[in-house]
């Protein structure tokens, strides 16, 4: 029902638009992968409308690229006083994403001005009950550690984490800092969003982390 609500949605959108613009959309639609058949909110059609434009743009150098990628859901957040898109890849197009990470991320922040743009694939965590799914083992690359730390180098990307360290409040709490590369201080506005990595880490992880450079660290 689901799937065929976001049809007919889409459906009366395209009646009501030009015949170019209908194209448009039914085209951007195949940017969109839903699990089960969910209908995709506003948000996600506006992403995938997005990655087609810059997909069929003759100027793009990324283009042929974009082609093999696709987006599994989008999120929007408030950040201070900006809002940031944290957008979602299935994991299998995710070596796709990162070969060109640094200049889709450009390319859509100029689409949706004034707001950041995060990536991060989707991953699966099993739980210490995985033998019930039929595995005799469990990967190490889908225990919440790993997974956790993996959202971590999604979300700075294209910039690496050269290092990391845990705080304990008097509390217990916890508080991660993260170290990134001082060659990309000055890059891609990165420090424009260390607020932003840090929202959307504990938005996805519920932990706390604050990031950095060395000089600050």
């Amino acid at each position: 029902l689901k799937r065929l609500f976001g049809l007919g949605r889409l459906v009366a959108l395209a009646q009501s638009a030009s015949p170019a613009r209908a194209r448009a959309m039914f085209n951007a639609r195949k940017k969109i992968v839903k699990d089960k058949g969910a209908a995709p909110s506003a948000l996600e059609e506006e992403v995938a409308k997005a990655l087609f434009d810059i997909e069929v743009a003759p100027q793009s150098d990324i283009k042929t690229d974009v082609r093999d990628i696709y987006i599994s859901g989008a999120q929007e957040l408030e950040v201070k006083n900006r809002s940031a898109i944290v957008v979602q890849f299935p994991y299998r197009v995710w070596k796709n994403v990162r070969k060109i990470h640094g200049r889709l991320v450009r390319e859509l922040e100029k689409k949706f001005s004034k707001k950041h743009l995060v990536f991060t694939a989707n991953r699966t965590i099993l739980d210490k009950n995985f033998r019930r799914k039929g595995l005799k083992i469990r990967p190490r690359s889908r225990t919440l550690t790993a997974v956790h730390e993996a959202v971590l180098e999604d979300i700075v990307g294209p910039t690496e984490i050269v290092g990391k360290r845990t705080r304990i409040g008097a509390d217990g709490s916890k508080l991660l800092k993260i170290i990134l590369d001082p060659k990309d201080k000055d890059k891609e506005t990165v420090e424009a969003k260390l607020a932003t990595f840090s929202a959307v880490y504990k938005k996805l992880t519920n932990k706390e982390a604050v990031f950095m450079f060395p000089d600050a660290a």
